[in-house]
């Protein structure tokens, strides 16, 4: 990631040199055509050298380059997570124009101290206020434009990542909800309830058909509401229950003003199987899991927690789900949100944030 952005970097200076250098001899080409015309060196250009012409369009390049050094420092025309307001361009155009007026003053004094060669001839100096409107638009554009083209590149980048996420998240998510391990232990249990429980064995059968069928039809969505995952969830806790029995609790305290709110798919799901996976659940020690809607003190936001008494187990099993890094490198590619993790007294919480179907792009 570094690498590439100092590629993009190096190629935004070669990008503002290129174009000093450009602009520089162009702005001073009249001057430069004058040179072969003997006639019109007399009667526009009168006792104008080479070197005047060269020294002219030398200063111009350098002075294109430091008004180019300093909007980038300014106004950070070369990082696209800056947000760039039409007020921003505007200064930044002003600033310019100003600066190239200031840097024009200079290059006049420098001549006139130093015999600096430059070009002495009265419509020259007419010229100089519109070179210096053309100058500021050609940098605040140039720099805008770049920008642009950076903010464009770096969508497409998300993009790209979101898209290689969601293709990882996809197979393991299918992989947690179908391998061979919770199959073992779902048939395990059905045998256990259709030898004990008929009528149970039933909506056991149900619900795990819930689970399976959200997973494979909700599976390449992007994002749900809560009610969506909320209704996948009860059903994963009604298997979870039945292999645990009253060994495991939930305490689900969310309110249904919130159910159209979103989230990514399986991200509550995760938080409920990471608490089982890695706590001991036994008649000695019961595990109480909580789902609730909270608001972050901080800003306000509306978010679920998920919650859990902490009773690590001796020996984790291997995990087989997307996990709480997937489910963090989820939040940020596709809300642009991160999720809150605390550990403390006695309890492991999770806090991720939920969205407004109409704040999400």
């Amino acid at each position: 990631m570094e690498t590439d952005m100092l590629i993009t970097n190096r190629k935004y200076i070669y990008l503002t040199v290129i174009i000093s250098l450009t602009v520089g001899f162009l702005i001073h080409f009249p001057e430069l055509v004058s040179l072969t015309d003997s006639r019109e060196q007399q009667t526009l250009f009168p006792d104008m050298s080479t070197a005047d012409v060269l020294f002219e369009a030398g200063y111009t390049f350098l002075a294109l380059l430091a008004l180019f050094a300093l909007n980038t420092v300014l106004f950070g025309f070369n990082r696209p997570v800056v947000r760039m307001p039409w007020w921003k361009i505007g200064l930044s155009f002003i600033l310019t124009w100003i600066l190239s007026k200031i840097s024009g003053e200079i290059f006049v004094f420098l001549h006139r101290h130093f015999d600096i060669p430059a070009i002495d001839a009265m419509v020259h100096h007419y010229l100089h206020p519109v070179r210096d409107f053309i100058l500021s638009l050609i940098v605040t554009g140039s720099c805008y434009i770049s920008y642009l083209i950076r903010q464009h590149q770096e969508i497409l980048l998300q993009n790209g990542q979101l898209m290689a996420e969601n293709v990882r998240n996809q197979y393991q998510a299918l992989k947690n909800q179908l391998n061979p391990h919770m199959l073992f232990n779902s048939l395990n249990t059905l045998q256990s309830l259709v030898r004990e429980n008929p009528e149970k064995a039933q909506n056991y059968i149900r619900e795990l058909s819930r689970v399976l069928r959200y997973t494979l039809q909700e599976n390449d969505m992007h994002i749900v509401t809560l009610r969506e995952e909320m209704d996948f969830v009860e059903a994963y806790i009604f298997l979870m229950k039945m292999r645990y029995e009253d060994n495991l609790h939930f305490v689900l305290d969310v309110d249904s003003s919130w159910m159209d709110y979103c989230l990514p798919p399986l991200s509550v799901q995760t938080l409920v199987e990471n608490a089982i996976k890695h706590n001991e659940i036994s008649n000695r020690k019961p595990l109480t899991i909580g789902i609730r809607i909270v608001r972050q003190p901080d800003n306000g936001e509306i978010s679920l927690q998920v919650d859990n008494n902490l009773q690590p187990r001796r020996t984790t099993a291997a995990g087989t789900g997307v996990g709480l890094a997937n489910l963090s490198k989820r939040y940020a590619l596709l809300l642009d949100k991160e999720i809150k993790i605390t550990e403390a007294e006695g309890k492991f919480r999770v806090n991720i944030p939920l969205v407004k179907p109409q704040d999400i792009a």
